[in-house]
């Protein structure tokens, strides 16, 4: 799935418990922070394919338990709230690699086996037949939906995904909500 989703999966998943600002960020970072191993594309788009680390290491040293380790218990020292945070960190990071088991099959049709125990064992690697395209229309759906969830939650607990870049963009996008949808209209 694409990484836009992968990050309001977290953010809706952190919505789960009464969480901070800082909190809630984590647990949505969680939930993209497996991507990271693919950062190697600008390494290759900038050598222009004289390197392949995008393919060498796409799904390999971010997605896996050793990894997902690592990044829970950091973010978890990084939260008031750790044990509730440590968990929904590690709850959002699995969901990051249970949504690419079932939705992020390449337009050329191949998959990429996540290597669930790396690095502590190179099996089992992990894979689904039926996994569908990163443009297949499940995606699609599930980020339409995940959307309109972080708009409702927006207008109804008054704080978006973007509190994590600006209180002030955050606050004006929730106010601009409020006014165009006033409670009480459609009830």
């Amino acid at each position: 799935m694409s990484p836009i989703t992968h990050f309001l999966a977290g953010w809706a998943l952190a919505h789960t418990a009464e969480l901070n600002p800082r909190e809630r960020m984590l647990v949505s970072v969680a939930g993209v922070i497996p991507d990271l191993d693919g950062f190697g594309i600008v390494v290759d788009l900038a050598t222009r394919g004289a390197t392949d680390w995008w393919g060498k290491f796409h799904h390999e040293l971010g997605h896996n338990l050793g990894f997902c380790l690592l990044v829970t218990v950091v973010f978890a020292c990084l939260a008031k709230r750790k044990g509730m945070t440590a968990l929904l960190v590690f709850l959002s990071f699995h969901l990051h690699l249970l949504c690419d088991l079932a939705g992020a099959r390449g337009p050329d049709g191949d998959q990429w086996p996540i290597p669930y125990l790396a690095p502590f064992s190179a099996t089992p690697r992990m894979i689904w037949s039926g996994q569908w395209a990163l443009n297949a229309w499940p995606n699609m759906l599930i980020t339409a939906v995940l959307i309109a969830l972080a708009v409702r939650w927006a207008w109804q607990r008054g704080y978006s995904p973007l509190e994590m870049v600006s209180a002030r963009a955050d606050a004006v996008f929730v106010e601009t909500l409020r006014r165009r949808f006033p409670a009480g209209e459609g009830k």
